[in-house]
C-alpha cells in the first residue's frame, strides 16, 4: 500500500513538473514570437499556454494586448470590434485571477481606449472613464509602468480635443468633461520617455502634442530622436514613417 502511495505521488509530481516546464516553454516561445513581430503566431501560442494552464495571467494579458493591436490594424469597423471584444475578454479573465496585476489592468485600460476610438459620442466618453480607471490601477500596482504613462498621455490629449457633441455627452453622463489637458499629455509622454526610452509611438505622440502647443523646436527634436530608434513592435515602422513625414513637413 505504501509503495502504491509513493508511486502515485511520484507520478503526480512528474506530471506537474512536466506541465510546468511545458507552460514555461510555450510562454517563452510566445514571447519570442512577439519580439520577432509575429503577433498572429504569438497570439496562437499564448492560447496554447491557456489550454495547458487556464489561469495563466501573463498569457491572458499578452493575448489581450495583441488583440488590441490587431484590431487597430483592421480597416473594417466590425472586424476591429471583434478583436477589441476579444481583448476585453482576455483582460477580464486575467483580472478575475489577479485583480492587482498591473499588466492585466493596463491591458483592460488599452482595451477601453481602443473601443472608445471607434465609438459614438456617449460610448466614447464612457470608455474614457473606464480607460482612466484601469490605467490608474496599473500605475498604483506598478508606479514605473512606462506604457501606462504613454496611454495617459494619449488619454489627456484626446480629452483636450473632444468635439462639442462629445463634451455634451460627457456633461449628461458625468456632469462635465473629465480633466485632461495638452500640458498633462506632454508631462505623461515625457514621463514615459524617462522610464523607457524605446517606445517609438510615444515619440510620435509627444511630437504631435508639442506641435499642437506650437512648440515646433521641441517637436523636431523628439522626432529626430524617435527616428533613430530600432523598431520593436509590428507597428513601429509605420510610426517611424509618420514621424519622417511630419519632420519633412516642418523643415
Amino acid at each position: 500500500m505504501l509503495k502504491k502511495t509513493i508511486l502515485l505521488f511520484l507520478t503526480c509530481w512528474v506530471s506537474l513538473s512536466l506541465q510546468a516546464q511545458s507552460v514555461e516553454e510555450l510562454f517563452a516561445q510566445a514571447q519570442m514570437l512577439e519580439k520577432q513581430m509575429k503577433d498572429g503566431e504569438a497570439l496562437a501560442k499564448y492560447k496554447e499556454v491557456l489550454q495547458v494552464s487556464p489561469g495563466h495571467v501573463a498569457s491572458f494579458s499578452q493575448a489581450s494586448l495583441i488583440c488590441g493591436r490587431e484590431g487597430g490594424r483592421q480597416k473594417d469597423k466590425a472586424q476591429k470590434l471583434e478583436f477589441f471584444n476579444n481583448a476585453k475578454i482576455y483582460a477580464f479573465e486575467a483580472l478575475k485571477v489577479e485583480p492587482e496585476n498591473p499588466t492585466a489592468n493596463y491591458a483592460m485600460a488599452m482595451t477601453w481606449a481602443y473601443i472608445g476610438s471607434i465609438s459614438g459620442a456617449k460610448e466614447k466618453v464612457a470608455a474614457f472613464s473606464e480607460t482612466k480607471k484601469y490605467a490608474d490601477l496599473a500605475i498604483k500596482f506598478k508606479p514605473d509602468y512606462a506604457e501606462v504613462y504613454h496611454l495617459l498621455g494619449k488619454w489627456n490629449y484626446d480629452l483636450s480635443n473632444l468635439s462639442g457633441i462629445e463634451k455634451a455627452a460627457a456633461k449628461v453622463l458625468f456632469g462635465g468633461v473629465p480633466p485632461g489637458t495638452i500640458e498633462e499629455a506632454i508631462a505623461s509622454y515625457e514621463k514615459c520617455n524617462q522610464l523607457k526610452a524605446s517606445i517609438i509611438q510615444n515619440y510620435l505622440d509627444l511630437a504631435i502634442a508639442f506641435r499642437h502647443s506650437n512648440k515646433e523646436t521641441q517637436a523636431m527634436e523628439i522626432l529626430n530622436k524617435g527616428l533613430r530608434l530600432r523598431p520593436i513592435l509590428s507597428d513601429d515602422q509605420g510610426y517611424k514613417m509618420e514621424m519622417k513625414k511630419m519632420l519633412d513637413a516642418m523643415q
